[in-house]
């Protein structure tokens, strides 16, 4: 600490200290490494065992309820305007609000124009009060989507300048280029000269002196320039070393194609990296290209170079990568810059997703994962990149049991795939099954204007393959209505004798260029069009008279046009004239219809606004805090709430639930069924023991009891028949009906916590008719969970019924999701059934298991 001081200049300690005194230097320090006093934290950013920079607050003893910390903050000299000062104050303020503090206070001199911006830039809100040449500042520490949006910001940003290196780099090197045509290191030095690199190129051998006409020099350490980006194709036990070597040379970015580098190795090498300040891409992949004129760069092995162009590629895979590069080329599409990420040790998904929304290159980004770091950061990262470019995904990891019917309980309802599909449908991502699909996708959204909706006009030449792309198009969630009359006559007008203008539009097989253009044109023009898809089968007429319909298909027109060419080789391609736009050809219907029901969700997703997180009233965060804290004191393995443990936690969170009472005995059960059921009411006894999941299944619920034998007689049967292990009874009056939902909680070891809702009761595990949501819900994403389950129909007044209370509803869902946010130990949460009728939503059962878990902002800036 005292060398941070001694290092700045008089100005900068001036700043600081409000003076130049070397005491007060002295003083700052012993406080960091002496002071134990309650209420204090100072965060320190470290180098190479040297403090580059301070962040620190101090408040009232926090067992005295202080909610105010007064802050300081310093950086040396050399590390000004490098994000060091905001990246302490987002940790700083971290730490501050889990010890309660609500507000930082902080003095600076009325012209230190720097920190003033420093703390107005975080996001949060600032107010000043000036007095003469001080000022100070007030700092309110709410976590809103300002703050959070101004720490992607600065993420982004970040991100952006670490990667330079890696995709502009200036010059390469090749580490361990082979001196033999089939080494990998000297195919990427191969492609490198043949894609014309912009830059410096060399190699290092330690048993050549050029390869591919590239000057090689023994070792790392004996290069003439540290280079910016090294690629690394040596042994396993080798890479440690060279990249320790690169390291201490100056290089600022790996790109390590080795494979079987062990966990602990990659552990090691990213350490490595870390201690040098370098990026890494890999271990284990095939490599990076930039295809930027000023750039040129293929750093891969691939057999192919990529065609320049608009499309941002990042994958895990190196054999899809591959087949991503080469559909993309054939389709004309090319490649902006496209990563390999292979074991994703350091650069990630998030990063590529950063570098691609400021390159000023990428229109449309392709991602294979099979993996996610932090799915929250990811979410939010990809929400803003998407509303930019469209953003695809080959959904990997699709399995059986992920599609297995799922069992009465939260966690198990929650697949992989569901978990999956819910980060994609909010993150505004568009997924696919294959990469076939994302090719036929990803032509569609490149060459065509988005769709306003569903509506799909088919054309053809030949009415039963209209037939069968009408089909195709409902198969895949798209209308193909009736047209006007009016719309109708004019197409008629427009085509040859014989044709029906119905829809699908039956042109003949005699159907010309023209005649074909003139009907599309009319068709993308009209307001109940959203979208084309015309339909040719070849003919022999064309051979004869030159006029060939798919003449007709190009152009710019203001919605979308898609043609399927039944008996074409390829799948899909573009069909090109000049500088007129691009059509996609299908060489199936089923295809086209699919690619176009993935731009209607697209742009439904864009229509949509980003949505807000709900404000909810009587929410008591701290005392479920202290429930849940008392409980895992008393468990430290976790476990099961007992029934009133969960009653409080719900209270907690204003869950609405029906009355009920707790029994030990059967005289206690007599009492309470009296109680809560009254003259002639009807009651439910439920048996229970911690862990019990499908008590229908098991005999332990006794419904529709009346009078008190028939309570008696109920309690005696459990008791006959599970004995010892039933701990008690939860007795309640028996509920009006109304439709039985599920809504519950599942915190996922990688994607956070997860809502899940849907048909409920005993149903629940033959249906599986649920959806889910990652939590924090927005009001947006809870009207959408609310809709997807195909119950839906049920709450929205079906076949003349009343609807449910939706707001019920919507209260509900958004109350559970506070809950899963505000409790990371909050592993499972089921309520099951919830019934929702008209005059309110009631949950009639609970279960909640808690893990011990240490709570983790997602949100926080991680120097990995």
């Amino acid at each position: 600490m005292r060398s941070l001081y001694e290092g700045m200049s008089e100005e900068n300690l001036r700043l600081r200290f409000f003076g130049v005194s070397r005491r007060a230097a002295q003083q700052a320090a012993e406080r960091v490494a002496h002071c134990d006093k309650p209420g204090y934290q100072a965060l320190l950013a470290i180098v190479d065992d040297a403090v580059v920079g301070i962040a620190d607050y101090e408040s009232d003893d926090p067992r005295s309820g202080a909610t105010c910390a007064e802050i300081s903050v310093a950086v040396a000299d050399a590390w000004h305007h490098r994000g060091v000062g905001s990246l302490l104050l987002e940790h700083l303020v971290h730490a501050a609000r889990e010890a309660g503090i609500t507000t930082f206070t902080a003095d600076a001199l009325a012209h230190n124009a720097a920190v003033l911006k420093v703390f107005a830039d975080l996001g949060l809100g600032v107010s000043r009060h000036f007095e003469g040449a001080e000022v100070r500042c007030r700092i309110r520490l709410d976590e809103d989507e300002t703050y959070l949006s101004a720490v992607d910001s600065r993420a982004a940003n970040a991100d952006r300048v670490s990667l330079s290196p890696l995709l502009r780099p200036r010059s390469v090197v090749v580490v361990g280029a082979g001196t033999k045509p089939g080494s990998v290191g000297r195919a990427v030095l191969r492609n490198i000269r043949g894609g014309r690199f912009t830059g410096r190129v060399c190699a290092v051998n330690p048993h050549a002196h050029a390869i591919e006409h590239t000057p090689v020099y023994p070792s790392v350490s004996d290069l003439p320039y540290p280079p910016d980006l090294a690629v690394v194709a040596v042994p396993a036990a080798g890479v440690q070393e060279v990249a320790e070597q690169c390291g201490r040379r100056g290089v600022r970015a790996l790109v390590v194609l080795t494979s079987g580098v062990d966990a602990a190795g990659a552990s090691a090498l990213l350490e490595a990296c870390r201690r040098h300040g370098m990026r890494l891409v890999g271990p284990n992949c095939l490599g990076l290209s930039n295809t930027e004129a000023e750039v040129a760069l293929d750093a891969t092995f691939a057999a192919h170079r990529p065609l320049p162009g608009s499309a941002g590629v990042g994958v895990q895979s190196g054999g899809v990568g591959m087949a991503l590069l080469d559909g993309l080329s054939r389709l004309g599409i090319g490649v902006s810059s496209f990563v390999s990420l292979g074991d994703k040790v350091d650069v990630s998904s998030n990063d590529l997703l950063c570098w691609w929304e400021g390159d000023g290159h990428t229109e449309l980004a392709l991602l294979h994962l099979e993996s996610f770091g932090n799915p929250r950061a990811f979410s939010r990262t990809a929400r803003r990149v998407a509303r930019q470019m469209p953003l695809l995904t080959v959904d990997a990891g699709r399995s059986a049991a992920g599609r297995r019917a799922a069992a009465a309980h939260t966690a198990a309802a929650a697949t992989p795939t569901m978990t999956r599909g819910a980060l994609f449908t909010q993150a505004g991502i568009t997924a696919t099954h294959t990469i076939a699909e994302l090719l036929d996708t990803a032509a569609l959204l490149h060459s065509q204007p988005l769709p306003t909706g569903g509506s799909v006009a088919v054309v053809s030449n030949a009415a039963g393959a209209g037939v069968l792309a009408a089909d195709a198009c409902v198969e895949a969630g798209l209308t193909v209505p009736e047209l006007p009359a009016r719309l109708a006559a004019d197409l008629l007008a427009d085509l040859p004798a014989g044709a029906c203008a119905g829809n699908p539009i039956d042109a003949t097989a005699v159907v010309g260029a023209a005649a074909l253009r003139a009907c599309v044109d009319r068709l993308t023009t009209h307001s109940r069009v959203d979208a084309v898809l015309v339909v040719l089968v070849p003919t022999a007429l064309v051979a004869t008279t030159g006029d060939d319909p798919r003449l007709a298909l190009t152009g710019r027109r203001p919605r979308p046009v898609a043609a399927v060419l039944l008996g074409q080789a390829e799948t899909v391609r573009l069909l090109r004239d000049g500088d007129s736009g691009s059509v996609p050809a299908y060489a199936d219907a089923t295809s086209a219809a699919r690619a176009l029901a993935r731009a209607v969700t697209r742009a439904g997703w864009l229509a949509e606004p980003p949505g807000t997180i709900p404000e909810l009233a009587g929410i008591e965060s701290a005392g479920a805090a202290s429930l849940v804290g008392g409980y895992l004191a008393e468990h430290p393995d976790g476990g099961w709430l007992h029934p009133r443990q969960c009653a409080e936690l719900l209270s907690y969170y204003c869950v609405r639930q029906s009355p009920w009472s707790w029994a030990e005995s059967e005289e206690e059960a007599v009492r309470a069924a009296a109680l809560l059921a009254g003259r002639g009411g009807l009651v439910a006894l439920k048996a229970h023991w911690p862990g019990l999941t499908h008590k229908s299944d098991k005999g332990a619920i006794a419904l529709d009891l009346v009078g008190e034998a028939a309570v008696r007689r109920a309690y005696g049967e459990f008791a006959a028949r599970f004995g010892d292990l039933m701990a008690g009874v939860v007795v309640q009056p028996m509920a009006p009906r109304g439709v039985e939902l599920v809504a519950g909680i599942v915190q996922d070891a990688v994607f956070g916590p997860l809502v899940l809702f849907g048909l409920g009761g005993t149903a629940t595990d033959v249906l599986a008719d649920h959806a889910a949501r990652l939590a924090p819900l927005t009001d947006r994403d809870v009207h959408a969970l609310i809709r997807a389950p195909r119950c839906a129909p049920l709450l929205f007044g079906h076949r003349g019924g009343d609807p449910v209370d939706l707001e019920g509803l919507e209260q509900l869902l958004s109350r559970l999701s506070r809950m899963a946010c505000d409790l990371p130990e909050l592993a499972e949460a089921d309520l099951n059934p919830v019934v929702a009728r008209p005059d309110g939503v009631l949950a009639l059962d609970a279960r909640v298991r808690l893990l011990p878990r240490r709570a983790q902002d997602p949100y926080l800036r991680r120097l990995r």
